[in-house]
């Protein structure tokens, strides 16, 4: 079902810029417990480090340039299509981390479902600025079906994954991205805030998840 193309060390040869930036250190997620952290950091080596530290990124950036569109979109800043083409960048950057453990064609698919799961995000917060509830109501529904269809697949590929957890880790992911635009668009901004600090802390989780089922399940590249 998947295949090992390239060793997960070799990234950093591709000229990527995870290791440049990422391999020192590891930041602990809002609210999480450092003793314990602080424990983990003993009994990890270099490559997991490096992983854990390079998916934390990405996700961390998935939540910042979704509120940074979703600003975009609902305030009609000049610059919003740039901001929309740097969030798509997220998908692809997934599918190069995700490549050497599971072969091009599932990284692709990922990027491709992830892609969709930002699009369509973006209608759904352009109709209900527009006040078109039946258009929202529409993205909202496929919005949905998109995650199930990547909790699907995640838990096809990695045995230490279900389709149940991630089902309900992304559904959770929606329904704060959903508030933190309907905050915004509600000029609610105390209220839209407090939403991303729970959607930072929630992605963060979901970014260590998805570290610790790649460490176990490919333990050969983390030796």
């Amino acid at each position: 079902m998947y295949q090992n193309h390239v060793p997960y060390s070799k990234i950093q040869s591709y000229g990527y810029p995870f290791s440049q930036h990422y391999n020192a250190t590891m930041h602990t997620p809002p609210g999480y417990n450092y003793s314990n952290w602080h424990h983990t950091l003993h009994c990890i080596n270099r490559s997991k480090l490096n992983l854990m530290n390079n998916i934390r990124m990405l996700w961390e950036q998935h939540a910042a340039w979704t509120r940074m569109a979703i600003s975009s979109i609902v305030f009609g800043t000049p610059d919003e299509s740039f901001v929309v083409n740097r969030l798509l960048r997220n998908p692809i950057d997934f599918e190069i981390i995700l490549g050497p453990f599971y072969g091009d064609v599932i990284a692709a698919e990922f990027k491709n479902l992830l892609t969709d799961h930002l699009t369509i995000a973006a209608e759904l917060v352009k109709a209900a600025k527009a006040g078109d509830k039946l258009k929202a109501d529409n993205a909202e529904k496929r919005w949905y079906a998109n995650a199930d269809e990547i909790a699907t697949l995640l838990g096809n590929i990695n045995p230490y994954w279900s389709k149940k957890d991630w089902q309900k880790m992304l559904y959770q992911h929606l329904g704060f991205v959903k508030t933190e635009a309907t905050d915004l668009l509600a000029k609610d901004y105390p209220a839209s805030i407090q939403t991303y600090d729970k959607l930072e802390t929630q992605i963060l989780k979901m970014a260590d998840i998805m570290s610790e089922g790649i460490i176990r399940q490919f333990p050969s590249h983390f030796l």
